[in-house]
């Protein structure tokens, strides 16, 4: 990803996008060079490792699943909030309209989680966390005696360890201060939730 030095963002931004925007774009390129890519949640493990891993899993009869086998690297694309920034929201001049949002491109060799017990692992973590822990939470011990064993055969689990990790926060940061107030204050104005979160991603990153 083209990532200008003043958009880097660093590893605590990388993983905390990856957290709170699970929902990610899985590319894995086949025998001839064309991209599979697979919808899907993504949950980030830390795992000890200097960028961690990703747990996840898509059905069986997906045949993306199939390329993890190939020595090419897979990229998960996770996006947070994002909007259009309009050049009459800054200080009168020649200037045109962008975009800010904030990404992370996560790079890794995927390893299909064989065994049923691995399987079952990484399916209890992906519905411990988006269920949470309350009295009304769905769990896999819900389901009866050898049922989720069942649901497993019709599911590939798999791991990514991550190699490399590219966080990119495009926030104005080319633009002067006094432009990137008003353009806080626009995104605040919207009725927008996700203009209203690029708002505060910008003033997080403010001088």
């Amino acid at each position: 990803m083209y990532v200008p030095k003043h958009f880097e963002g660093d590893a605590a931004a990388g993983r905390e996008i990856m957290q709170a925007h699970s929902w990610a774009l899985l590319m894995t390129s086949d025998a001839d060079g064309a991209p599979m890519a697979t919808h899907l949640s993504l949950l980030w493990q830390d795992d000890g490792t200097p960028h961690g891993s990703l747990i996840g899993h898509m059905a069986r009869a997906n045949p993306h699943w199939t390329l993890f086998e190939r020595p090419a690297q897979s990229l998960a694309l996770f996006w947070g909030p994002h909007a259009y920034v309009s050049p009459t929201w800054y200080t009168p001049g020649a200037k045109v309209p962008t975009w800010n949002y904030v990404t992370v491109h996560a790079y890794g060799q995927p390893q299909v989680v064989e065994d049923t017990a691995g399987a079952l692992e990484i399916l209890g973590k992906l519905a411990a966390a988006y269920e949470g822990s309350g009295p009304d939470a769905w769990a896999l011990g819900r389901l009866p005696p050898g049922n989720a064993e069942a649901q497993t055969r019709g599911i590939v689990a798999f791991r990514l360890p991550l190699s490399r990790v590219e966080i990119k926060l495009k926030l104005s940061q080319n633009r002067d201060v006094e432009d990137r107030h008003r353009v806080i204050s626009r995104l605040e104005a919207s009725d927008s939730q996700e203009s209203q979160e690029t708002a505060a991603w910008m003033k997080r990153v403010l001088p």
